[in-house]
């Protein structure tokens, strides 16, 4: 793909943006970088570019710079359906996203992860799996590094291993993984998605270019995945949740103790190193639940996932069960706080879907004190009914949300309305007994009070440490 010279225009001057403009610049195109946002933190960002010969535009999109483009890469968190986007697009400038300007420089085979919840475990699950089997893995895409930042590292993978969202997978043309992974595809980004239809579209396009050799896993548990999975042209590598799907026996399936693989035809390898030693896998074997450190039946469904995906990646059981024994939850999903006068305290931040909360409320055998709230994303808050009824001692609603979230479901259970995050532990820490869970799930994004989930999140650990002193 030939980049010198061309006029290029980078949206958004977030991670990717400043990778993304990096390395055209690298490669001789003439680049501008653009955002919407004057917020002054993006400043000393820009300095950086432009003293590479970058051009950046902040506070505004410019018309005339995407009328006089040869191509536009956007960031992840750029809409394909912005006004000077979709004008560019309909006057047949080439637009495409990150990951894939990224993968036509990319060589090494690709392992593609995506779903509405538990991309990122699943990801940094498979990356360890592949690790601990003697595989050198780049781990990266929508966390950590973006995707473009592998080109140029110098230290080359046998295999990546990227984490890839819906909105990147909305720019994809040609991105062909050699592995990919669809979790499960619930309600989310109803307020950019024209309804969920689309979103489940959007998730599907991840097997879009994958062909006879390639391997797709996938939940046939998930009505909406099963649904469309005939039309997935490679290898399917499914797993199931028994009680929905009792009568299949192959690759995976989760029962109420344990994970069992049935494994009846050979994966081919998907990586030169693994090639090179005739890899294959056949067999049948079993993970218990009470060996692997995650709570919850969904984190099960990841690790059948990760797992499925490091065998037909190059990986093998020793590493797999290695990876198994060290792996803990990661920040910000279930993460268990601290216990302060026999209450337990979990910081669930990264819950931003309303089956995220349900999933995580399954967890816990007994009463809960649940927080939620924060910038609705379009979902039905009535979905939480059955699982607030059941599992619900108290709710303590914040921010824009909190009132939607009442009438939704406040009829079902006693729900308080609290000014700040800080304001709803304290609350949450009268009502809540000894023996009890108090449990941060917001199923809300976070950017009405807070920059990202991480930083609610490690306000909630801040409020909650502030209960001991």
């Amino acid at each position: 793909m030939e980049l010198s010279g061309k006029k290029i225009i980078v949206v958004g001057l977030g991670k990717s943006g400043i990778s993304v403009a990096t390395f055209l610049k690298k490669r001789g195109a003439n680049v501008i970088v653009t955002d919407s946002s004057n917020d002054n933190k993006l400043s000393d960002a820009a300095n950086n570019l432009q003293k590479i010969g970058v051009s950046v535009e902040l506070g505004f999109h410019d018309p005339s710079s995407f009328k006089n483009s040869e191509m536009i890469v956007l960031s992840p968190g750029v809409p394909h359906t912005i006004e000077p986007v979709a004008n560019a697009a309909r006057s047949g400038t080439t637009i495409m996203g990150e990951i894939e300007l990224a993968s036509r420089f990319i060589t090494e085979p690709i392992v593609a992860i995506t779903g509405t919840n538990g991309k990122t475990t699943t990801t940094t699950l498979t990356g360890k799996m592949l690790e601990e089997s003697g595989l050198n893995v780049f781990v990266g895409g929508n966390i950590g590094k973006p995707l473009i930042d592998y080109v140029d590292c110098g230290n080359k993978a046998d295999i990546i291993v990227a984490e890839i969202s819906s909105f990147q997978l909305d720019t994809i043309d040609f991105f062909r993984p050699k592995v990919s992974v669809l979790l499960n595809i619930t309600e989310d980004h109803l307020d950019r998605y024209p309804d969920f239809n689309a979103y489940a579209k959007s998730k599907m396009r991840i097997f879009k270019n994958q062909k006879y050799g390639d391997h797709a896993v996938f939940n046939a548990s998930d009505k909406h995945i099963f649904s469309m999975a005939e039309d997935i042209k490679c290898g399917k590598l499914p797993f199931f949740n028994h009680n929905v799907a009792d009568d299949y026996n192959e690759f995976a399936k989760i029962t109420d103790d344990r994970i069992v693989f049935n494994i009846n035809n050979n994966f081919a390898a998907t990586n030169q190193k693994a090639t090179s030693q005739d890899h294959t896998f056949e067999g049948n074997f079993s993970l218990l639940f009470s060996e692997i450190h995650l709570p919850g039946k969904h984190n099960m469904e990841n690790v059948a996932a990760a797992t499925l995906a490091s065998l037909a990646a190059g990986g093998n059981l020793a590493g797999i069960k290695s990876a198994l024994d060290n792996f803990r939850s990661l920040p910000h999903r279930i993460e268990h706080v601290a216990t302060i006068n026999g209450v337990e305290y979990y910081n669930d931040s990264k819950a931003t879907t309303v089956d995220s909360v349900i999933k995580a409320l399954e967890v816990f055998n007994k009463p809960v004190v649940l927080i939620m709230g924060g910038r609705n994303k379009g979902s039905n808050f009535g979905l939480l009914t059955d699982a607030a009824k059941k599992y619900v001692k108290k709710l303590i609603v914040i921010g824009e949300a909190k009132d939607e979230i009442k009438s939704a479901i406040g009829n079902t259970v006693e729900t308080i309305l609290s000014s700040s995050l800080e304001n709803a532990v304290v609350s949450a820490s009268k009502l809540a007994e000894a023996g009890e869970v108090v449990l941060l799930s917001p199923a809300c994004s976070s950017f009405d009070m807070f920059t990202s989930y991480a930083h609610r999140g490690e306000a909630f650990r801040n409020a909650v440490n502030l209960l001991n002193i």
